[in-house]
């Protein structure tokens, strides 16, 4: 992908898809978009040099690279398969990257499934919230063949700061699980921490400001902290996809025998959270089921 002006779709608009698209826009590729609501798309245009594709297969038409980030398994299904499906519409020799979290195994199938069209396959799961897609300094974790790595490896460098190859298909999908269990625990011990600071009467910035220059420092401690003191969840990565992610991760550990009693434990905790009507919350709400009653 070292042309400029390469024709790229993107499928899906959400808060972490909008920018990267427009990341792509802004670097010079010809970017066709498409979003389940129309309105999202449109308002796309509006702020962005693109087009619109009523269908996945309508963006995946004559697209060097087609990139994906919904929302889970069946949602990536939904938009490569069947005669409006991306994969009806690309041509031999296009790629096909997905960069929703999702399962491995979901990640092998569709590579699976490209290799029989004659296409290429990456899962390219991201990591950096909306703010890291929006800064264009994403973590991005791809398992896939080298070539087809290196053939988008610019493209995707447009919203990545960090663009990886960890191996074969279905080695992305599993380092982004390795990166949510070490959040969950993360936000779980910051979150008492914060509680404790605060119930022993310390100033929980002052407290915050100075663990944050040693050991202790974490990116959860420096994006997240001040506003867990002061209960501001309304923005981020929302605890609802957490526990889908969670989840993947806890059915992933089962088949390889990998004991994850925190983050299972943290899992629970976000479900309690999601009974109080946070599951639209930051993943930092953690905290609020260490509140006073």
């Amino acid at each position: 992908m070292s042309d400029s002006l390469a024709k790229v779709a993107f499928l899906g608009l959400g808060v972490m898809g909008y920018p990267m698209a427009g990341h792509l826009a802004a670097k010079g590729y010809c970017v066709r978009v498409y979003n389940r609501t129309a309105a999202r798309a449109e308002q796309w245009m509006a702020e962005h040099k693109g087009e619109f594709a009523a269908t996945p297969r309508q963006a995946g038409k004559g697209a060097d690279v087609v990139f994906a980030c919904v929302g889970n398994d069946d949602d990536v299904r939904s938009v490569v398969y069947g005669d409006d499906g991306a994969f009806a519409g690309m041509s031999e020799g296009a790629i096909f990257v997905d960069h929703t979290t999702a399962s491995a195994d979901l990640a092998r199938e569709l590579e699976a499934a490209a290799k029989q069209q004659g296409l290429g396959f990456l899962d390219a799961p991201v990591s950096g919230g909306q703010a890291g897609a929006e800064n264009g300094v994403l973590t991005v974790m791809v398992g896939g063949e080298a070539n087809t790595f290196e053939r988008c490896k610019p493209a995707m460098d447009s919203y990545g700061r960090a663009v990886t190859l960890m191996g074969a298909a279905g080695n992305g999908q599993l380092t982004k699980m390795a990166n949510q269990i070490c959040i969950a625990g993360l936000v779980q011990a910051l979150s008492e921490a914060i509680n404790f600071s605060l119930r022993a009467g310390l100033d929980g910035d002052l407290v915050l400001d100075v663990i944050a220059k040693g050991a202790a420092q974490s990116w959860q401690m420096e994006n997240r902290g001040k506003t867990m003191i002061r209960d501001e969840f309304e923005f981020g990565f929302a605890v609802d996809w957490m526990r889908k992610d969670l989840g993947i991760c806890i059915a992933e550990a089962n088949k390889h025998g990998a004991r994850l009693p925190v983050t299972a434990l943290v899992d629970q905790f976000y479900a309690a959270v999601q009974a109080k009507g946070g599951g639209r919350w930051d993943t930092s709400s953690l905290i609020v089921n260490l509140a006073k009653d």
